[in-house]
């Protein structure tokens, strides 16, 4: 499955700069079942817009494991505070 977390950062906030931080930390993720993670950026700048979409590929027996990891509570901890809006959106 797809686990997707679209994300509209703070106006005044630069995440492009912070990029890197953040995959590092999602790129760290080392569970079973969590098999890759892609970082998909905004190409147009406009205020209705969101700035990025992390979307990991795992087995769906893995979120709980992925939830509850401390790469998780990491980003969660760590970027929460510059985020206004944050959607997540699971397929197959």
């Amino acid at each position: 499955m797809k686990h997707c977390i679209l994300v509209k950062f703070n106006k005044d906030y630069d995440w492009k700069t912070e990029l890197p931080n953040i995959k590092k930390i999602f790129d760290g993720i080392k569970l079973d079942g969590v098999n890759k993670v892609e970082y998909i950026t905004n190409c147009i700048d406009r205020e209705n817009r969101y700035d990025l979409l992390i979307r990991i590929d795992l087995k769906k027996e893995a979120l709980s494991l992925y939830d509850a990891c401390p790469n998780h509570h990491e980003w969660k901890d760590t970027y929460s505070q510059y985020i206004d809006k944050k959607a997540i959106f699971d397929y197959e």
